[in-house]
């Protein structure tokens, strides 16, 4: 997720539980969990490698996490839900001032970080165990896209106001209002990571 393996690196079992100290049995199960949650891709006879995003997956990242976050306010708001709004305003202030002391400081990953509790703080108030361990993939997938891509993430403050934006929408209690801020934010992620010529959309 922190680019500490770049896109595309073969990834050397006995090198990586060396360096962690682990044995290669649980190092190899993890592994496999990986690429089975799309973060690696294994190759028969060659090996287990970081998957290269493409601006096709960067767009598909995106786009699935705005129908799981639509679906995560949903419940949020249904009747049988009524205080996982409080819950989730609570949990996701602290990440939105987070977000905003990284921007003030030019603090790139520190942003990203804080970015990522936002989300996952909406995501968790749902209480829909399949919709966090979506989301948790996606938002992995998601730290990848920005890590690879940094160069093209550049526009913090705007960041941190539209966090702001679905934020104050949430504690309005405006349902419509807080899908239309969540896809906004989704869509300008696209236009700010995928260059033009390679959206599919």
């Amino acid at each position: 997720m922190r680019g500490t393996f770049r896109p595309g690196a073969q990834l050397t079992e006995a090198d990586i539980a060396l360096k962690l100290g682990v044995s290669r049995g649980p190092l190899r199960e993890a592994m496999q969990r990986l690429v089975q949650e799309g973060l690696l891709r294994s190759e028969r006879n060659r090996g287990i490698f970081v998957v290269s995003l493409n601006p096709e997956d960067v767009e598909d990242i995106y786009l699935s996490r705005l129908v799981i976050e639509q679906a995560a306010v949903r419940r949020i708001f249904s009747n049988r839900r009524k205080h996982a709004g409080s819950s989730a305003i609570a949990n996701m202030q602290p990440a939105l001032d987070a977000m905003r002391t990284a921007a003030e400081r030019g603090d790139n990953a520190g942003l990203t970080v804080a970015d990522q509790q936002f989300h996952q703080a909406l995501v968790q108030a749902s209480a829909s165990a399949r919709l966090q361990r979506m989301a948790n993939t996606l938002l992995a997938e998601t730290r990848m896209c920005m890590t690879a891509l940094e160069d093209r993430y550049e526009l913090p403050q705007s960041s941190v106001d539209e966090h702001g934006e679905i934020l104050d929408a949430l504690r309005s209690g405006e349902l419509d209002t807080t899908l239309k801020s969540i896809e906004s934010h989704m869509q300008t992620a696209i236009r700010l990571l995928v260059p033009p010529d390679a959206s599919t959309h």
